[in-house]
């Protein structure tokens, strides 16, 4: 059977774009692997009608509402290969052998997060150590809060930090911002400790405090990090997708109706946004069915 549409990926911007496309009465199929992005949060927040309720339980209902659609097929797996056809069409080859055919190919398995090599961040990520302000900040509303500087990343990002609780910027032993910016931080009360971090300690997932190389230990009970992302999957590499440098890590170019620079192949969610949280990738999602669609009707 050829499909309609393709889906690599079935988190919210996948399932978002199938349910377009399912309502449109198209044959649909969403492969996914079942490692969504923030699988580590105990809670996704600020998304509508879902404020407080676990990712995977938001991913779980939208599949099984999906599935209520007799034109959507549902593969628990991974696509390890992908390629034109030369039917205008592609054909994705699954881990274990099967090879599906499509018309069009949606690229929504997000990014990986690359972590800084620092004992104690990798167990607390999601928990203690965070991403997001505005996914994450409330439940620390008023304690102490650090930031982590790196090359790349603004250093006056801590003053927005700083809207949550009294925030301290650890450069980690680099050289960090300007004398500008510094001022700048300094006069909204953020604090800068330029030492080196020997590590994060805290009771479980729990923080407590940032452990400088010279055994001081600064109280901390949430760090955000800006992690380094990159594409959790080669698939747009091995069909020649263009990709731009983002301010994290690479992004995966799409036009307005989210079409890659390979005609037939579209893209949505984390991988195709330099800035992106659950509800923007599902409306990323959302925008990719409809337009996966309107092409499927009108060519192109």
């Amino acid at each position: 059977m050829r499909h309609d549409a393709l889906i690599v990926g079935g988190s919210f911007a996948g399932l978002s774009a199938a349910m377009q496309l399912a309502r449109a009465r198209r044959n649909v199929c969403v492969v996914d692997a079942g490692a969504p992005r923030n699988r580590f949060a105990a809670a996704s927040h600020g998304f509508f009608g879902q404020d407080g309720t676990p990712p995977l339980k938001m991913i779980a209902d939208a599949r099984d509402k999906l599935l209520a659609y007799p034109s959507v097929e549902f593969i628990k797996g991974s696509v390890v290969a992908a390629s034109a056809d030369g039917a205008d069409g592609f054909t994705v080859s699954l881990h274990g052998g099967e090879r599906i055919s499509t018309h069009k190919l949606l690229l929504s398995f997000g990014v990986q997060d690359g972590l800084p090599d620092i004992a104690g961040i990798g167990e607390r990520w999601g928990k203690s150590v965070l991403h997001c302000p505005y996914c994450h900040g409330y439940e620390f509303g008023g304690r102490s809060l650090g930031l982590l500087f790196h090359s790349g990343a603004p250093a006056d990002h801590a003053l927005l930090i700083a809207e949550w609780g009294p925030t301290t910027l650890f450069l980690n032993g680099g050289e960090g911002p300007d004398a500008e910016v510094r001022a700048r931080l300094r006069s909204r009360g953020v604090a800068i400790e330029p030492g080196r971090i020997a590590g994060l300690e805290g009771q479980g997932t729990d923080l407590a405090g940032v452990r400088i190389d010279d055994g001081r230990l600064v109280p901390v009970e949430a760090m955000f990090v800006a992690p380094h992302t990159r594409p959790a999957s080669p698939l747009a590499e091995q069909l020649g997708c263009a990709f731009d440098d983002g301010p994290m890590g690479r992004v995966l170019r799409v036009d307005a109706m989210k079409m890659t620079t390979v005609p037939g192949v579209y893209a949505a969610g984390d991988l195709a946004m330099a800035f992106s949280n659950a509800t923007l990738a599902s409306a990323d999602g959302l925008m990719a069915g409809v337009s996966m669609h309107r092409s499927l009707v009108f060519g192109a």
